[in-house]
């Protein structure tokens, strides 16, 4: 059978496969008083229009003791929704309310638009009370 692709084609296209899904992933840091976490961001128009935001400093409430939220200072775009979330999801609840969750649950419809995944752990946030978050790109 005939060769059609060198070895040297093939590492190219992997590499810049491999590289393009990477460079798709932004990461963002949350830092507060009670602690700081990071989290890679989803690849949608959201979460993309979430980096072209930051820095941002949040004043967050404790909502049904399940997460945190906090007003963006202007709406994100659409992007699909789901209803699903697990501890450590970043969301958007309204076109302009984001969400860390430290449980596990389900939210009504239209459910939440995913921004991205905290790396580590929130139960820092399962506590009562407001906190004030920063959110930076991460370096």
């Amino acid at each position: 059978m005939k060769q059609i692709f060198g070895a040297g084609f093939i590492a190219a296209a992997l590499t810049l496969n491999l590289g393009g899904a990477a460079l798709a992933q932004d990461r963002i840091l949350i830092s507060s008083d009670w602690g700081n976490v990071s989290a890679e961001l989803a690849d949608n128009a959201a979460a993309r229009a979430l980096v072209a935001m930051l820095p941002l400093t949040i004043e967050m409430d404790d909502h049904l003791r399940q997460e945190k939220t906090g007003d963006l200072p202007s709406s994100l775009p659409a992007a699909p929704r789901q209803r699903k979330f697990s501890a450590g999801t970043l969301g958007l609840w309204s076109s302009s309310d984001f969400v860390i969750y430290y449980r596990d649950g389900r939210v009504p419809q239209p459910g939440i638009v995913i921004l991205g995944q905290v790396n580590g752990d929130v139960s820092m946030f399962d506590r009562p009370g407001k906190v004030t978050v920063k959110v930076e790109k991460a370096q």
